[in-house]
């Protein structure tokens, strides 16, 4: 689950992390009273949306003053803010963040990460403060630094103290970014966050260091244990239909292809989605049904699937373990009756009772294209998407 920036740099601060003043303004009467009670300018008004790159879409303006903070939110609340994390179709901007400005000296970025490889955590640092951390590692690999934390042991400190020295910080900002870290990584493993990123880390003029912009991430299998952190999602942030799927108990999220799949099994997802990229298509999203599909199920995850106006086929890819496939089968077809799905369906029925499931939609008198193996289903698949593209 994703925050806003406000609300991340509200958690950074309750734990002793260092962030510059700032307000939240939803009007732009709200904004120019933010900037006045902060006392100091100039301030900085930033679009509040769920993506990176905002100050280079328009979204962080500087403002000298309050009545420049007020024209500035104007502009922004209300516009679609479109980022390389947003899509074409980008972000409305209903929110706005109202922050104090600081005297920049240099900027850093710094990370923190679930590593699953090493099961534990990898804290993550530059000196190319303020770009893209994947950007750096295309680039310039070199100017990252990565130091691993086993969550039995924790943060040492003379971990922050090769990180601080190897960003090249005297040893008054090695010793406040140690104190920094530490508060990072409590704020981490005591909330269940899967990523936080400060993108910039400042150190400002008087060799302060602050989080000028802040990410955090927190994992959705532990928001039982954080029910503050679940009241801070935000509804109309997310893709309404992951949204929908979440309320129905499915797993689904939204992708930029054509091609739409239903599949029961995480694994078997990713693995369909995989083999439809290496049979030349582009899958529309990931949707797993579970393992207790039945036909109401079913019939739900064809109406996520259709209202992706881009979909001009899709693929129902079943391993019957738990789930009988004769039972898929009957959902399939009952649904693909009850909406009329027009584009191309291609069903793939494997393990429990899959040779009733396949006699069914042989029988249903539909046009659904059967296929036994995945790369028969997923060339299949692609290539009644491309024959509906032309």
């Amino acid at each position: 689950m994703n925050v806003h920036e406000y609300q991340a740099k509200a958690l950074l601060r309750e734990y002793g992390v260092p962030v510059p003043p700032g307000r939240l303004a939803e009007t732009p009467a709200e904004a120019e009273e933010a900037a006045r009670s902060l006392g100091t300018t100039p301030v900085v008004v930033k679009a509040q949306v769920h993506a990176g790159g905002r100050g280079k879409a328009g979204g962080i303006k500087l403002a000298r003053s309050p009545s420049e903070a007020k024209e500035l939110a104007g502009e922004i609340l209300g516009m679609a803010l479109r980022t390389p994390q947003t899509g074409p179709e980008g972000k409305v901007v209903r929110k706005l963040y109202v922050e104090a400005g600081c005297s920049i000296a240099r900027e850093l970025y710094l990370g923190m990460i679930v590593d699953r490889a090493t099961e534990g955590f990898a804290v993550i640092a530059s000196t190319e403060g303020g770009m893209e951390i994947e950007e750096v590692a295309e680039h310039s690999p070199e100017k990252i630094l990565t130091r691993y934390v086993d969550p039995a042991l924790g943060l040492w400190p003379y971990q922050a103290r090769q990180i601080g020295f190897g960003l090249g910080l005297d040893a008054a900002q090695v010793a406040r970014l140690d104190a920094f870290l530490q508060a990072l990584h409590r704020l981490f493993v005591e909330k269940d966050a899967s990523l936080a990123e400060i993108n910039p880390l400042v150190v400002t003029e008087e060799g302060e260091l602050f989080a000028l912009d802040a990410k955090l991430n927190f994992d959705d299998n532990a928001l039982y244990r954080h029910p503050e952190i679940a009241e801070l999602r935000d509804p109309e942030e997310e893709d309404p239909r992951e949204r929908e799927a979440r309320e129905l108990g499915l797993s689904y999220v939204g992708l930029d292809g054509d091609i739409g799949c239903m599949v029961n099994g995480a694994g078997l997802a990713m693995a369909t989605l995989d083999i439809i990229h290496l049979s030349g298509g582009r899958p529309a999203n990931f949707l797993d049904v579970g393992g207790g599909a039945d036909q109401r199920r079913v019939a739900e995850s064809f109406k996520l699937i259709l209202r992706d106006e881009k979909v001009r086929a899709i693929l129902v890819n079943i391993f019957g373990g738990i789930v009988r496939c004769d039972l898929i089968a009957e959902g399939v077809v009952a649904a693909a009756r009850e909406l009329g799905v027009e584009v191309p369906l291609v069903v793939r029925l494997q393990g429990t009772r899959s040779e009733e499931g396949r006699r069914l939609l042989a029988e249903s008198g539909l046009d659904i294209t059967p296929a036994e193996t995945l790369r028969e289903a997923a060339e299949k698949v692609v290539a009644a998407a491309q024959s509906g593209r032309s």
